[in-house]
């Protein structure tokens, strides 16, 4: 893959943005943000039909970050595609600036869905899906959730209805780190076998490695090329990506690094560039 170190790069520069956000605020959410950085890189970059410059574009290809706390991430790739400059990171979770701590589809250019109340991403995911159907429009669309949040009923309810309206103009993102707030996935209330769980909700189920950008590539030209039927991506991750103290810890979901902390992560980032 020709192009694999350039976005190697690109996300790991995501990642210190990600965590100047987080540090500056004193509050955020960055061990699922870093564990979606890869997925939302090569969307961004190599995936979705979008223009910085024609934000509202109506052929644009739509994308719903449905685990709307880990902004951050949305945040650091809108502002790398030139959606918003490096001056919006100072208003970050402040009352008076654009980036509040879940996204905003009013106020932030590229954001195409408001989110924050997990489990519904999905439902405004479909209802994009099944109007561009409806239009015979040609763009497609994107919903990031977190395996935590699809323990949320609503869901799967969204999943019945995308299969039932056979929308392959979705394709679901499932961000499989394995942890959420109060610890792992599987002992909290298991959505555990997920691939099993999709299939039978009638979505072609692809499986990956989320931090594998040739991985990420294959899975997206699959589910360009499935019809007849959504696709669930499950990526399978780590919470914290990149930064050593971070990774796999759960007390990292929604905790914002000291200045030491800071310091060290942004150092072990920069010796990857």
């Amino acid at each position: 893959m020709e192009d694999e170190l350039s976005l190697k790069k690109q996300a790991n520069k995501i990642r210190k943005n990600i965590l100047k956000l987080v540090y500056k605020a004193n509050s955020g959410h960055p061990g699922g943000s870093l564990s979606i950085t890869d997925i939302l890189t090569y969307l961004y970059f190599k995936e979705l039909n979008v223009d910085p410059k024609n934000p509202k574009d109506e052929n644009r290809d739509r994308f719903v970050l449905s685990k709307g706390h880990c902004a951050p991430a949305l945040y650091s790739v809108l502002m790398e595609k030139g959606f918003f400059d490096e001056t919006n990171i100072e208003s970050f979770r402040q009352v008076d600036g654009i980036l509040q701590g879940h996204p905003d589809m009013k106020h932030i250019p590229g954001v195409d869905m408001t989110t924050g109340s997990l489990g519904q991403g999905l439902s405004a995911a479909c209802g994009m899906a099944l109007s561009g159907k409806l239009d015979k429009k040609d763009y497609r669309v994107y919903c990031v959730m977190g395996d935590g949040e699809i323990e949320e009923g609503q869901v799967w309810e969204a999943a019945m209805s995308a299969s039932h309206y056979k929308l392959d103009n979705l394709c679901v993102i499932v961000d499989n780190n394995n942890l959420q707030i109060d610890g792992e996935i599987g002992k909290v209330m298991s959505p555990y076998p997920i691939d099993q769980k999709f299939d039978s909700f009638g979505f072609n189920v692809v499986e990956i490695d989320g931090h594998n950008f040739k991985k990420i590539r294959d899975a997206f030209l699959e589910a360009r090329t499935c019809k007849g039927k959504p696709t669930v991506i499950i990526a399978k991750t780590i919470k914290g990506k990149g930064v050593s103290f971070m990774e796999n810890k759960a007390e990292w979901h929604g905790k914002a690094p000291n200045e030491e902390q800071y310091n060290q992560a942004i150092q072990e980032l920069e010796e990857n560039d």
